[in-house]
């Protein structure tokens, strides 16, 4: 049927304006382009607070989100995209008040350290350090640790299924992994959106080579925490919730993703969203199939905390 008649004028202005790829130039143009770009209002909410959590490297800053005083609520822990190179939990806030507003559980948004200043495994080990202290910890800040999911859009949906994997491995339980158009393999060849996608739908196949480039030494390629796709056995792992955008060049590796967690008797429940392409359940303000996105997202997350 084609993209919806809001992305095609969104694809036609970036045109129009002349707008660089995300890896055009350097890391800092790149930064300072993705920063500059219009954003959502956020949801107003009674509870947002900036906060640490003890880090492998330091104090890790969050920011929690709540949209309600009530103590014992679920948590989840949020991991924003941006390539794992750009944008913030400043970048991400309006997508983490959603979360929260829509969930009825506090949202905590992690500000992990970025490549390329500091590649894997930095993120991940901040992402993993900041849900193991919600684990044992969540009730201090109102929050219960036995109801506990990650979620993340993008490279945060590769920290989020990284983070999953890891907590299968080492005895942390986790209600739901949620995750949104995930990057989850750093070899393209194998997938027919990328090839499909990979040109004139906002991301591109390059910008993907070039986010990984910066975020995978070569001596980790093999490593499932970094690319979750190259992890041998899923059995085990938290049940999934997994989004894909049908003109995203990431499309197809994030539903074999799901493919993979069935086969490996993992609950998993995936919604293509047609019409719309990369980054769209962050731009609602222009793209509004991204608001059934949200829906069926914090359904998701309700669900499975219920359970």
């Amino acid at each position: 049927m084609g993209l919806d008649a809001d992305v095609a004028a969104q694809l036609e202005l970036l045109e129009s304006l002349g707008a660089p790829a995300l890896s055009e130039g350097t890391v800092d143009l790149a930064r300072v382009n993705y920063n500059a770009a219009p954003k959502p209002h956020g949801d107003a909410l009674d509870r947002v607070e900036d906060l640490t959590v003890p880090g492998p490297a330091g104090r890790i800053p969050v920011r929690l989100y709540a949209a309600t005083e009530r103590r014992g609520l679920p948590v989840v822990v949020f991991f924003h995209g941006g390539g794992w190179v750009l944008s913030s939990v400043d970048g991400h806030d309006s997508l983490a008040r959603r979360i929260a507003a829509l969930s009825d559980a506090i949202a905590i948004s992690v500000e992990y350290r970025l490549a390329p200043e500091f590649p894997f495994p930095a993120p991940h080990d901040d992402c993993w350090a900041v849900t193991t202290w919600l684990a044992e910890h969540a009730a201090e800040w109102g929050g219960d640790p036995r109801r506990l999911a990650v979620c993340g859009d993008s490279a945060g949906g590769n920290l989020a299924a990284g983070v999953a994997l890891r907590a299968r491995d080492e005895g942390v339980d986790l209600a739901l992994q949620v995750l949104i158009y995930p990057c989850l393999d750093d070899q393209q060849g194998d997938y027919a959106s990328m090839a499909e996608n990979g040109e004139g739908y906002f991301l591109t196949a390059a910008d993907m080579r070039w986010f990984w480039s910066h975020y995978l030494p070569d001596n980790h390629r093999l490593d499932p925490r970094a690319v979750p796709a190259r992890a041998d056995d899923l059995t085990g792992v938290a049940p999934a919730y997994v989004q894909t955008a049908e003109f995203d060049p990431l499309r197809d590796e994030g539903e074999r993703y799901a493919e993979r967690l069935r086969k490996a008797g993992v609950p998993a429940k995936l919604d293509r969203y047609p019409g719309v392409v990369h980054g769209f359940v962050s731009r609602w303000h222009t793209m509004s199939r991204a608001e059934q996105a949200h829906d069926d997202l914090a359904a998701a997350l309700r669900t499975a905390f219920a359970a």
